[in-house]
């Protein structure tokens, strides 16, 4: 049986929300908040995302989507994909690794988006060792799948005495969120539920690609566009 996706649709609006995300952390945004609420006029210094570090973890659609604006912002963009050849003279990619560098770009990346999609390769990948790896002070942002990252070691991570500043999380492990979860405690997540690809046209913009493009081709017989990878 053929299996196609929607893949491209929802890309535009992540990326938006990733430089979001990274704004959010840069800028001290909490920060801002509790000084407005408690009439607070205090001034301290901010971060740039200009010569920051963006390393992206599953460079498809949605990563590259998200590299052009890292790039249109000034940051310096290193991804990491299972086939790094397919990138190699990628415009909004500087480098380009195997999985086998996870761990180099944790460890030079200062805002780490996972969009890798979840297949028993990937469950998990980013874990205790690369949280390990990671460079002290770094953003994780997570808009591919929950489980890709394990929870416990991030929750661990995102310590005091953790490497991470803080984690953008638009997908988790299991949803809706447990309300027993730890992260709800975390002050230093930013969490939504996985609603940062849900515009007011998504899904007539899903179902027009099927109706308009992909369901036309089936029946002429000829190739689809968005083939799934059944086997990964």
């Amino acid at each position: 049986a053929l299996l196609t996706n929607a893949k491209g649709m929802y890309s535009s609006t992540l990326a938006e929300y990733s430089m979001m995300a990274c704004s959010y952390f840069a800028k001290d945004l909490p920060r801002l908040m509790r000084q407005k609420d408690g009439t607070a006029w205090q001034q301290y210094n901010v971060l740039e995302l200009r010569g920051a570090t963006f390393g992206v973890v599953g460079y498809g659609d949605i990563g590259r989507a998200c590299a052009k604006l890292a790039k249109a912002y000034g940051m310096r963009v290193v991804a990491v994909r299972r086939h790094p050849v397919k990138s190699m003279s990628d415009p909004y990619c500087d480098k380009v690794v195997g999985v086998d560098q996870l761990n180099e770009l944790m460890a030079e990346s200062d805002y780490i988006l996972v969009a890798a999609p979840l297949t028993e390769a990937t469950r998990g990948m980013i874990g205790t060792t690369q949280f390990s790896a990671a460079k002290k002070g770094a953003v994780i942002i997570n808009v591919g799948r929950g489980p890709v990252v394990d929870e416990e070691a991030l929750i661990a991570a995102l310590a005091p005495t953790g490497k991470l500043k803080g984690a953008a999380l638009d997908v988790t492990a299991v949803e809706p969120l447990p309300q027993h979860s730890l992260i709800w405690e975390k002050e230093n997540v930013l969490l939504s539920p996985h609603n940062m690809d849900r515009t007011a046209t998504f899904m007539r913009e899903s179902t027009n690609f099927f109706i308009e493009e992909n369901l036309p081709r089936f029946m002429r017989g000829t190739e689809l566009y968005n083939p799934v990878d059944k086997v990964a």
